[in-house]
């Protein structure tokens, strides 16, 4: 998981962020081709995190079948899936709207680093 997630860049991913939530892979031979889970739990929402296919297995559905059961998963329990995604991945955008996703806001991120 750690290795797509740096591979792909899907956002915040790091050791602990598999402990948050249900995350669900698709696997060939063993290698994990695509993932997608759930990461922050709030009273009423959930949030449909780390959606990544490997480079070399996009364009197969991967991440449609993965987020279906994601957000199921989420709906199952009378919560509401939301998610974050950079506005340059026009490809991912497509998908979550064809998903019944809707834009609710546009927020501007920063990440900072530490030289320690």
């Amino acid at each position: 998981m750690l290795e797509l997630a740096k591979l792909t860049e899907p956002g915040p991913f790091n050791r602990r962020t598999m402990d948050l939530g249900i995350f669900f892979g698709i696997f060939d031979s063993g290698h994990l081709l695509a993932m997608a889970g759930q990461r922050l739990h709030l009273p009423q929402f959930v949030e449909v995190s780390a959606v990544c296919t490997h480079p070399d297995a996009r364009g197969r559905g991967y991440v449609r079948t993965l987020m279906t059961k994601v957000m199921g998963d989420i709906w199952h329990r009378g919560k509401t899936p939301f998610l974050h995604v950079r506005s340059s991945n026009l490809r991912a955008i497509h998908v979550y709207e064809s998903l019944g996703f809707t834009l609710r806001r546009k927020i501007h991120f920063a990440m900072l680093k530490s030289d320690g």
